[in-house]
């Protein structure tokens, strides 16, 4: 597959990678002033995860909102760190 090819299948799905950066940029943003201000201080895989997350629901937003992996993602990489913090502390799931 050419790359031109595959980046117009994946715009169906992601939508456009400009406008994508922007509502993504735009939620890390926010996520970390708000961390910040509060003198918060994440693991790495809590700050990753949130970014990840914050990727993920810019693909929402700007491309197709019915893409199930977008949100299968959202999931699983709170589920990381849930899975962590639960093995730290030894608490078991709900």
């Amino acid at each position: 597959m050419k790359t031109e090819d595959f980046l117009d299948e994946r715009a169906k799905t992601h939508g456009l990678f400009f406008t994508h950066a922007q509502v993504s940029m735009a939620l890390k943003q926010t996520v970390r002033h708000h961390i910040y201000e509060q003198d918060k201080k994440l693991e790495p895989d809590q700050w990753e995860a949130l970014e990840m997350i914050c990727h993920k629901i810019g693909r929402i937003v700007n491309g197709d909102h019915n893409h199930v992996d977008h949100w299968d993602d959202i999931q699983g990489y709170a589920r990381l760190v849930a899975n962590r913090l639960r093995k730290d502390t030894n608490t078991a799931p709900f």
